[in-house]
């Protein structure tokens, strides 16, 4: 059975069936730009995934099956970041939305079709994996736009793509193609097609949601603390993996392995 709910009067709407999670973004008419509203929903849809729906694993795209997300919502920028301190408040919405994708508990897939731009290419990077079809486009505007990027999303950015093509897109704001992209491990794969972009996301998704809750969120937390040179997420990643000994879910992983059958792990 399908858990959904709506956010930000419906731009933005989360879904759970089978462990699989989705946080699509519902803004077609402007390429799935991400309104402020939008901005301020992701923690709160990421918590209900993860807390009251149960996903193990929650797959990010734009609906229209065309783009992802343009980016924050330009046409908002007269309000919400109209002067310093607004921008200030705006950039603490953006900065709030990257962490929660960054640090939730499941892994996190970023399906990416179409444009993938500013806004959108961070909360991309913000994921653990991304995948992409061959209509991707990905740029970083800000500098065309007199605007500078979150430090903490070129931080994601850096980590995800490499130096030099960061510093290209930082310094052009030119758009690169996924094919562009692909010889710096910035995309896990590139799909061929809707069908095929679906087809693979999908496998993945469900490779992860049939494995052990507690063990995954124990390899995420040691991925970040080793990818962000972090002793403090090393520590948390220690103390939860040392805790998966003591699980049910292993006792129910070596029972599967002894009686040649699937496990069902419980997170507990």
């Amino acid at each position: 059975m399908t858990t959904t709910q709506d956010f930000a009067e419906g731009k933005l709407v989360a879904a759970c069936d089978g462990g699989i999670g989705t946080l699509t973004f519902h803004n077609e008419p402007r390429k799935n730009a991400i309104t402020a509203a939008m901005w301020r929903a992701i923690p709160r849809a990421l918590h209900f995934l993860t807390v009251e729906a149960g996903a193990r694993v929650i797959i990010l795209a734009g609906a229209g099956g065309q783009d992802f997300s343009a980016g924050a919502d330009i046409s908002e920028f007269e309000t919400v970041r109209k002067d310093a301190e607004t921008a200030r408040a705006y950039e603490l919405e953006n900065s709030a939305a990257f962490r929660a994708i960054r640090a939730a508990r499941v892994p996190t897939i970023a399906a990416i079709r179409g444009i993938c731009y500013g806004g959108g290419f961070g909360i991309a990077a913000a994921c653990d994996m991304r995948l992409a079809d061959e209509t991707a486009r990905f740029a970083i505007p800000a500098a065309r736009l007199g605007l500078a990027y979150p430090a903490d999303a070129v931080q994601d950015i850096l980590l995800a793509l490499g130096n030099q093509t960061t510093r290209k897109l930082l310094y052009t704001g030119l758009p690169l193609t996924a094919r562009e992209l692909e010889p710096s491990g910035f995309l896990l794969q590139i799909a061929d097609g809707v069908e095929g972009l679906e087809k693979e996301v999908f496998t993945i998704a469900r490779a992860i949601a049939a494995n052990a809750p507690i063990s995954l969120a124990a390899s995420k937390l040691a991925v970040r603390a080793v990818t962000e040179n972090d002793n403090v997420l090393m520590s948390e990643a220690e103390v939860l993996g040392a805790s998966t000994f003591e699980s049910a879910d292993y006792a129910e992983g070596r029972a599967a392995f002894a009686e040649r059958r699937k496990p069902v792990f419980k997170g507990a």
